[in-house]
């Protein structure tokens, strides 16, 4: 059974006071060290020029650099084939300190190899994730992680994130824990890679953000962890109330409530993204703009095909409410922001409306445990159907960093408890 919360408006929407935590984490005896997500990327199939030439992961070596959220003692590491045809062989994968978010140059003291059922080496099924052995690895909140891995041969079919945000390196030959990668090919994607969990003493708590390009963090700074996500961690790490509360970043650029697009639709991917993360207590739920934006993109439609798509649109809220909930998630819904002189959607007063109606259905009580009203700390008071000038990337659809650490700042952490 759930609980339902009264919303009351201020800057933010909805405080939720109680949370059901799941069985497994209830029964475990206090004193046993569980673990939590700490980082993590929804994967997809990179379309052809963001996926890597085959011809260069003949005995390759990848190097990719993630942003923690929470800290630990232990660390695994999490491999993914999602979207695999074939067995994928991973010869060895290593974990270390970069020294830079943008370099591929490590620490070399704190290399170290990561096993799967003790071994170094690993095949993963097509279409499985592979996680790691346990590694003894204290790792601080906030720091930054390489993962390395060695192939003999190309994956038949590569899984990945292209929005990655976050700068990946390529070089021949068996170079994991080498401290460089000389003459590296430089690619702004992550591949392969799913998610890093870490111990923690406390109840494992993790939030997973699931949405579109604004929750990937298109627009923000590349190697710069400027994310509304990475804000928010850094906002958790700065009360020890909430130090030990992990968020994940399932964010797909130009994802969809209700069709494919860049990625499996949120319905679709719901499972691997949300239900299968470690440690998932709450879910942050920020889609829809693509729905609303992609139905006039290439003309005006009927007001029935208007209506129609507002009715499914809350039907998929829904839809996603109750496989939160039958998991003992909360679940958080974000309102659609403004995207009027959209250079991609050029949306009409129409559309504008669907927005609102959405937006109302999401504010309503009775539907999300508990809603963030990113539209109303995005939105221009004069111009409510735009961006803040001082939010706006410049493509009126995406918020700049500015943008993303606000909404970081207009989420209440009360929302959130261990």
């Amino acid at each position: 059974m759930r609980f339902r919360y009264p919303v009351t408006f201020a800057l933010i929407v909805g405080l939720a006071g109680f949370a059901l935590r799941p069985c497994f984490a209830q029964n475990a005896p206090p004193s046993i060290a569980r673990w939590v997500g700490t980082w993590a990327s929804s994967q997809q199939i990179p379309e052809p020029a963001n996926a890597l030439p085959p011809d260069e992961l003949h005995d390759a070596t990848l190097r990719q650099i993630v942003h923690l959220s929470v800290g630990g003692t232990e660390l695994r590491v999490h491999l993914s084939n999602a979207f695999g045809t074939a067995p994928l062989r991973i010869d060895s994968v290593h974990i270390a300190r970069p020294l830079s978010p943008s370099s591929d140059a490590i620490d070399a003291a704190t290399d170290k190899a990561v096993k799967f059922g003790g071994s170094s080496d690993v095949v993963i099924p097509a279409g499985a994730e592979y996680i790691s052995d346990p590694v003894d690895y204290p790792i601080s909140a906030l720091s930054n992680l390489a993962i390395s891995f060695h192939l003999s041969y190309p994956p038949a079919q590569q899984t990945g994130h292209p929005g990655s945000r976050a700068t990946s390196y390529v070089v021949l030959g068996n170079l994991v824990s080498a401290e460089t990668l000389p003459n590296a090919t430089k690619v702004d994607h992550w591949y392969q890679i799913a998610g890093v969990d870490v111990t923690t003493p406390a109840d494992p708590v993790s939030i997973v953000a699931l949405g579109d390009s604004i929750t990937d963090g298109h627009a923000s700074t590349t190697n710069g962890n400027d994310r509304w996500t990475d804000d928010l961690a850094e906002r958790l790490q700065g009360s020890a109330a909430t130090s030990q509360i992990g968020v994940l970043n399932q964010g797909i650029g130009g994802n969809h409530l209700l069709v494919d697009g860049l990625g499996s639709n949120a319905l679709a991917r719901f499972n691997r993204d949300v239900l299968a993360q470690t440690g998932v207590r709450y879910v942050i739920v920020l889609e829809g703009v693509n729905d609303l934006g992609g139905l006039t993109r290439l003309g005006e439609v009927p007001i029935a095909e208007h209506e129609a798509l507002v009715a499914h649109i809350l039907a998929a809220y829904q839809q996603i409410i109750l496989r939160a909930h039958a998991h003992g998630i909360e679940i958080i819904g974000g309102t659609i922001t403004p995207y009027a002189g959209s250079d991609y959607y050029h949306p009409t007063a129409r559309d504008e409306q669907d927005r609102d109606a959405v937006n109302a259905w999401i504010r309503a009580s009775g539907h999300f445990d508990a809603v963030i009203d990113f539209d109303m700390v995005m939105r221009d008071p004069s111009h409510p159907d735009r961006l803040l000038p001082s939010y706006d990337s410049g493509d009126h659809l995406h918020p700049s960093p500015a943008g993303y650490r606000a909404m970081a700042n207009a989420i209440p952490l009360s929302l959130f408890h261990p």
